[in-house]
């Protein structure tokens, strides 16, 4: 005799859900550890591929009315963390002059590109 449990459909989609990000995460934490070029893009692959997977399923929850996206973020917020990011990103370079190190160009640029926002604010 075996024992099943049920779980409702919901439950289920969203464990799922949460092993994606999961998974992603640790993809993201395996590609910036490789030293090895083949390795290190295998992951980077793989760390794509789930975060298709993971916005493929979260779009068909959110069509289906299962999942509450959270609330957006005050653009005052948001425009703070990133001012802020660019602060630390200017003290790294200032850091790395002083000591001689070279930086790869990804530090001395953005890598989030601007974009329009994807709601319309709440009036």
């Amino acid at each position: 005799m075996t024992n099943q449990v049920n779980l409702p459909e919901q439950d289920i989609l969203n464990t799922i859900l949460a092993d994606l990000r999961r998974t992603a995460r640790e993809y993201t934490t395996a590609t910036t550890e490789s030293a090895c070029p083949s390795v290190r893009q295998m992951f980077s692959q793989l760390t794509d591929s789930t975060l298709r997977l993971q916005g493929e399923l979260y779009q068909l929850m959110q069509q289906n009315s299962s999942y509450q996206a959270p609330p957006h973020a005050p653009r005052q917020e948001v425009d703070k963390l990133v001012q802020h990011a660019a602060q630390t990103q200017q003290k790294i370079q200032q850091f790395a002059q002083q000591s001689g190190i070279q930086i790869g160009s990804s530090l001395q640029q953005s890598n989030v590109m601007q974009h329009q926002p994807n709601v319309t604010p709440l009036s």
